[in-house]
């Protein structure tokens, strides 16, 4: 079966950028009905905090299966999946009056849905679809116009709550979602996504037990670990947070606003660097420019604008660790498992994130205060730049990587 002829890399950048725009908007502006939702039900914080952190946790648990399937028949009969869960779980949040239904809408149909639209699905389509000399560049131009999802959706849901309230907001973003069912059909692949080999193809099993006996597979794993800590955290409680320090409700949505838009330019920037230089250093450079930002966010006074410095500065940084791991992970192993191998790794990603959303409503309810978190997060970006920077990205038993090169 072969590739159609309209189906184009640029073609497929595009669309499966706009099915990221999608899913990652919408999950960006979660934090929004944070307070409206638990004021309504009468929560604790830590309720909406532990739905949202169990939809982080499922969808890591989730991506390396729904990664497997579309490494296996390709891209498309995965987004279709992921789509109609992710619609069925907006649809049902509104209904969900308590905290175990909310953490079935919220928590487990959000969480498979994202598991089908997001970057482990994307960048392998991606990855497959170009040639290895524009990968690094590819994944960042896709995670770039992801990325304006992350700015567009935020006014957008924020003006759906003002005007109509929070659950009619959510039934709307669940029909907006829907539009990735259509762009399904670009980035569908033919079973035999690969080019024919001399030698007999991979299997997965040989090629996970190549990944898990590589010690930068690990290392990959326990940094991502840290970057899902620290952008769920701000992700889901920066607006209460603002809240709680006497700002507008507006500065917080103007806040991850400002990190969606320089999330695009950050994100295409740290894809076109990891051309140039090695993707692992860069790796390393932006965990602490993270936690650089964040310490000094950490002693200013907390003010509108200190907030929207850091969200600039942050947004730089929010989502160009996604393009340089996958293009670590593709350097070293190959795409033909890609979506299998990001999963994995991505699974502790998430599993940071679960951390980030629930210890965040859990120390806020116990102390009144996020500045334990707030602290754990600058360490844990120290930790993650250390951990990448020892990385062997060269192929297995090939010559060295060239010192100016990545991928």
């Amino acid at each position: 079966m072969t590739t159609p002829s309209w189906r184009s890399p640029a073609l497929v950048i595009v669309c499966g950028g706009l099915i990221l725009s999608l899913a990652l908007g919408m999950r960006h502006s979660f934090g929004l009905f944070l307070q409206p939702m638990s004021f309504d039900y009468g929560w604790g914080r830590e309720t909406f905090a532990f739905a949202i952190a169990l939809q982080n946790l499922l969808w890591g648990i989730a991506q390396p299966f729904t990664g497997m399937v579309a490494d296996r028949f390709g891209a498309g009969r995965v987004v279709v999946f992921g789509a109609l869960a992710y619609v069925a779980g907006l649809v049902l949040m509104p209904l969900s009056d308590s905290g175990v239904t909310l953490s079935l809408s919220a928590g487990l149909l959000v969480g498979l849905g994202l598991s089908g639209t997001g970057f482990s699905i994307i960048y392998g389509a991606i990855g497959r679809a170009v040639p290895p000399h524009r990968r690094t560049a590819a994944l960042g131009t896709a995670g770039a116009l992801g990325s304006l999802g992350q700015f567009a959706m935020l006014p957008f849901a924020q003006s759906l709550i003002s005007s109509a309230g929070w659950a009619d907001a959510l039934w709307v973003l669940a029909a907006t979602v829907a539009v990735a069912l259509l762009l399904a059909v670009v980035v569908a692949e033919p079973r035999t996504a690969t080019a024919p080999s001399a030698t007999p193809p991979q299997g997965l099993w040989s090629a996970l037990t190549e990944a898990f006996s590589h010690r930068g597979f690990w290392l990959l794993g326990l940094g991502f670990l840290a970057c899902g800590f620290q952008l769920a955290f701000i992700g889901n409680h920066l607006p209460a947070f603002l809240t709680d320090q006497g700002l507008n409700a507006n500065v917080g949505m103007r806040a991850l606003a400002l990190v969606g838009l320089f999330n695009v330019l950050g994100t295409w920037a740290w894809g076109q660097m990891g051309v140039h230089w090695r993707a692992k250093n860069l790796l390393s450079i932006l965990y602490l420019l993270r936690a650089g930002l964040t310490a000094a966010y950490m002693v200013l006074p907390v003010t509108a604008t200190t907030t929207y410095v850091f969200a600039a500065g942050m947004g730089f940084l929010w989502l160009g660790t996604a393009p340089l791991t996958s293009a670590v992970l593709s350097q070293i192993f190959g795409v033909r498992y890609i979506s299998t191998l990001f999963g994995f790794v991505f699974f502790s990603h998430q599993v940071g994130s679960f951390l980030g959303v629930w210890l965040g409503g859990l120390v806020f309810d116990a102390t009144g205060s996020y500045d334990v978190v707030w602290t754990l997060s600058v360490g844990l970006g120290v930790l993650a730049a250390l951990l990448h920077y020892p990385i062997d990205d060269r192929t297995p038993a090939a010559a060295p990587v060239p010192a100016g090169r990545a991928a």
